[in-house]
């Protein structure tokens, strides 16, 4: 797989918001082909120590980010 046909969520357990994330990723995702990485911040320090308090949050194939609030469309577009 294409490293730019990927996006990771960085969530958590027990995170309403990253569950409200996935299930608006996952159509989106799927219509355009991108494979989902999901990476759980309490399996890693360093994860922990950085994105902790700002779940959810996507990183695109480029680096970039976008923090919850986000919404489908802002997703899209940066996928674009």
């Amino acid at each position: 797989m294409e490293m730019d046909k990927q996006i990771t969520l960085i969530s958590g357990p027990n995170c309403h918001l990253c569950e409200q994330a996935k299930e608006m990723l996952y159509p989106l995702l799927k219509t355009k082909n991108i494979q989902l990485n999901s990476l759980n911040v309490r399996e890693d320090a360093a994860l922990f120590e950085q994105y902790g308090l700002r779940i959810p949050v996507v990183i695109f194939a480029d680096g970039s980010e976008k923090g919850w609030p986000f919404t489908a469309a802002q997703i899209a577009r940066m996928i674009d």
